[in-house]
């Protein structure tokens, strides 16, 4: 879950609210100076971790922090460790996927992006707009 960074008193409530519902919660920060909550529950499987997700979204937001809340990510790897990243941008209430190609700076795999889009445009809100579609390029985990 990523959102611009906050301090103060509601924050540590929120942030100890968190690590109660998720246990091994990790915060960070990245070097564009946002803030992310990292889980990594890969043993519960995706359902799971979308709910656990979810709760820190609602966390957040019931402690005031809404507008700050950017997206959350879940990221995965084929059978050759190359990442893909299925992001939800909270103020549209889309989904696109993010397929960095590892080892190679600030560039995507735009058909493994575009073939992923196909398979969830059934099943998610997909972010039509392309524009919309942010690298994340120092987003935990990938």
């Amino acid at each position: 879950v990523c959102f611009a960074s906050a301090e103060g008193g509601a924050f540590d409530r929120v942030r100890e609210e968190a690590r109660g519902l998720l246990g091994e919660a990790e915060f960070t920060q990245d070097s564009y100076g946002y803030s992310w909550v990292v889980c990594r529950q890969s043993e519960q499987g995706v359902a799971g971790l979308v709910n656990d997700l979810h709760a820190v979204n609602t966390s957040l937001q019931d402690g005031g922090f809404g507008p700050q809340l950017l997206c959350s990510l879940i990221d995965f790897r084929d059978s050759e460790g190359r990442p893909l990243a299925i992001v939800y941008l909270y103020k549209r209430g889309t989904f696109y996927p993010f397929a960095p190609i590892p080892g190679q700076r600030e560039k995507r795999d735009n058909a493994l992006e575009l073939q992923m889009r196909a398979l969830l445009a059934d099943d998610l809100p997909v972010e039509e707009d392309l524009g919309r579609w942010f690298p994340l390029w120092d987003a935990p985990g990938l």
